[in-house]
């Protein structure tokens, strides 16, 4: 609270309690939040929750093959900014970002431009995994989704901000559209899973967070899909260049 130069009171007025709540939650160790007042104050303070309530993820720690999923969201706007960003920055080798606009990241993510620069410039790979606009895939789904800001635009965003990037070695990016309903985000050995709903945009669809703890588990599947996508992907720059010819 004092990094975000925050009172009790104005926590409490950001998650919905009182000030006196926001008391105990600092003084009584034992005391665990609800769920949904946690997301709000990790929001407000830009920590992750394991941070601001150890407790809380260690009393939810699995010792099963489930032991991967570190957090579930049932929405992905409920789920803070603040953990996109500290899985950017902990990233050292390998990021991955195969949603099928992934146009989200460039509206809640300040200067993700830069900071991936940074990333790539330090030796890590730096990989967007898009939908092909001219599919019918896409088409198929934007008739679905039924909304004003139709796929095709969204993806024109990201291209745009990835031809910013176009002098940067190590950021690439290929158009795929075999995951129109899995958008899978890839941080080193963490991940965030968002299952695409019939009928729903990427922001109502519910969100896994996991954490790699053992061979061809969860983490090791979903990560030889985005490269099995990968594999088979066009490259942008190689379409671009294909269009104007």
């Amino acid at each position: 609270m004092t990094d975000a130069k925050m009172t009790e009171k104005q926590l409490a007025e950001v998650c919905g309690v009182d000030a006196k709540t926001v008391g105990r939650w600092i003084t009584e160790s034992n005391r665990i939040p609800h769920a949904r007042h946690r997301w709000a104050a990790c929001e407000a303070l830009g920590e992750e929750e394991k941070t601001l309530w150890p407790n809380a993820i260690r009393s939810a720690f699995a010792t099963g093959p489930d032991r991967e999923i570190v957090q579930t969201f049932p929405y992905r706007s409920t789920a803070p900014a603040s953990l996109w960003r500290s899985l950017v920055t902990k990233a050292q080798r390998d990021l991955v970002f195969a949603g099928y606009t992934n146009y989200f990241l460039w509206l809640e993510q300040a200067n993700l431009g830069g900071a991936l620069r940074r990333k790539a410039q330090a030796g890590c790979r730096v990989r967007f995994l898009i939908g092909d606009p001219d599919s019918p895939v896409t088409a198929a789904r934007e008739e679905e989704e039924g909304v004003p800001l139709t796929l095709s635009t969204r993806i024109a965003v990201t291209l745009a901000e990835l031809e910013k990037l176009r002098d940067v070695p190590g950021i690439e990016g290929r158009f795929e559209s075999g995951h129109v309903n899995l958008s899978v985000f890839r941080f080193d050995d963490e991940m965030i899973i968002t299952p695409i709903l019939a009928r729903r945009v990427g922001h109502d669809s519910p969100m896994m967070h996991l954490r790699r703890c053992q061979a061809d588990g969860m983490f090791d599947r979903f990560a030889a899909h985005v490269e099995e996508l990968w594999s088979r992907g066009r490259d942008i720059r190689e379409a671009e260049h294909n269009a104007q010819a």
